[in-house]
């Protein structure tokens, strides 16, 4: 169930011949609704670093000529339209969540709650894989994930616990990481609003697939990607991504850098974005109830100016 629909595609400001961009295709929920209100003479370019996202959507979405499926990371968004000799795009969609078909699905380990392998790859053909990460480093090195990935405060108990852990046997499947995680949790913490593995697995994944390292690398190369008039739509899904986001569009958006005390402006520095809204924009209630999911997403838009 694809999250903030409706004003996902209303935010993109679809033209009559533009070219626009899913860069996290996932299931193809949020293609599918951007098709339904495409020109018929615009194109809609949908990336997945993901295989079986491309193959998901390759079968629910293949029939649309306006459609090209590319297996791509969107930090690579520039080689991908320098191969199909595109100039500019006029508009993109990054919806930063996982998909439920990885969380239920995939058989990779995303959720604590599978007996599956703890695999955590969104592309099976990089490494490392998880298993190797919670077996491998260090007990410093784990506290370091944990805390920078995962904001989580009990980050040194808990990389201890995972040696501990680890020094009887392999961590191998995602159950097991999540039943060592609650073990070392004391229960004086509960009840839970959510588990307490929650924030390990989300450091855990981060790291696997370097998301804040591609998040970056695509907010540097974004401005030179988009033509004038062209809208960008980040959906996020915590704190690390979001303020990465919301710290690139502040930026884009300011004029002169130059220290206060600078009687002439160096820096020449021209606005290259105009955030849509200030804020950024929730679920309403009655999306987060028929998909609880969407409970803590964020989206942000902001729209290329002429320099």
């Amino acid at each position: 169930m694809p999250v903030l629909l409706q004003e996902t595609v209303q935010c993109l400001n679809l033209k009559p011949e533009g070219i626009y961009v899913d860069g996290t295709v996932g299931s193809g929920g949020h293609s599918l609704e951007i098709l339904s209100h495409l020109p018929e003479k615009s194109h809609l370019l949908s990336l997945d670093r993901d295989p079986d996202a491309i193959r998901l959507s390759q079968e629910r979405l293949s029939s649309d000529h306006r459609l090209r499926l590319i297996q791509a990371n969107f930090a690579d968004l520039d080689r991908v339209m320098q191969d199909l000799a595109i100039d500019k795009i006029d508009g993109i969609l990054l919806d930063l969540g996982m998909s439920s078909y990885q969380i239920e699905q995939s058989g990779r380990g995303f959720s604590f709650s599978r007996e599956e392998p703890l695999d955590m790859r969104m592309n099976p053909d990089h490494k490392p894989t998880g298993d190797h990460l919670v077996n491998s480093l260090s007990a410093r090195s784990l506290q370091t994930l944990l805390w920078e990935y995962g904001e989580e405060r009990r980050a040194k108990s808990l990389a201890r616990a995972i040696v501990k852990a680890r020094e009887i046997e392999p961590i191998k499947t995602a159950t097991q990481l999540a039943q060592i995680i609650e073990a070392a949790t004391p229960k004086s913490h509960g009840p839970w609003k959510r588990h307490p593995a929650t924030k390990t697995f989300q450091a855990l994944r981060i790291a696997i697939n370097k998301e804040m390292d591609s998040l970056k690398t695509f907010l540097q190369k974004i401005p030179g990607l988009m033509a004038t008039g062209g809208r960008l739509v980040v959906i996020s899904y915590h704190s690390l991504e979001d303020r990465q986001v919301k710290k690139a569009m502040v930026h884009w958006e300011k004029a002169c850098t130059c220290p206060p005390d600078f009687p002439v402006c160096a820096c020449h520095k021209s606005p290259t974005f105009s955030r849509v809204f200030k804020k950024g924009r929730k679920p309403e209630e009655a999306e987060i109830h028929n998909n609880p999911r969407a409970r803590s997403a964020i989206m942000r838009v902001a729209e290329r100016i002429s320099s």
